[in-house]
C-alpha cells in the first residue's frame, strides 16, 4: 500500500514554517524529518506514524485511535500509530503533528 498523498499534504501544511524540514520515502511512507530526526510520517501501512518521548507512550496510547508501532513483533517505545479514523480532520491531525515535531526538534540534530 502507497502512503496517502492527501495526508501527506496536510502535514506538509501544519508544517510549513518549521526550520530544517526534510522528507524523505521511508518504510514505504513518506517522513518528515526535522533536523534529521524523523518527527511523523504518512504511513505506507495508512495512518500516521508519529515520534514521540518514549515516558509519553503509555499516556499517549490511552488517546483513541492510538496504536503501538510494532516492529520485529515487538513495541517499540516512543513510536506510534494513529488510525485514519483519528487523523480525518485538521483538529484532529495537528496535536499529533505537533507532539511528533517537538520531540524530533528536542533530539540533537543529525548531519
Amino acid at each position: 500500500m502507497a502512503y496517502d498523498e492527501d495526508l501527506a499534504n496536510r502535514i506538509r501544511e501544519l508544517i510549513a514554517a518549521e526550520p530544517d524540514v526534510t522528507e524523505k520515502k521511508m518504510f514505504g511512507g513518506l517522513a518528515f524529518l526535522i533536523g534529521g530526526n524523523m518527527s511523523v510520517a504518512a504511513s505506507g501501512q495508512g495512518g500516521l506514524m508519529l515520534r514521540c518521548d518514549p515516558e509519553q507512550t503509555g499516556a499517549l496510547l490511552e488517546k483513541p485511535h492510538a496504536k503501538p508501532f510494532e516492529m520485529r513483533g515487538g513495541e517499540m517505545q516512543g513510536w506510534l500509530r494513529v488510525d485514519d479514523e483519528g487523523i480525518g480532520t485538521k483538529r484532529q491531525l495537528e496535536p499529533w503533528v505537533r507532539i511528533g515535531v517537538a520531540y524530533a526538534r528536542s533530539l540533537p540534530p543529525k548531519r
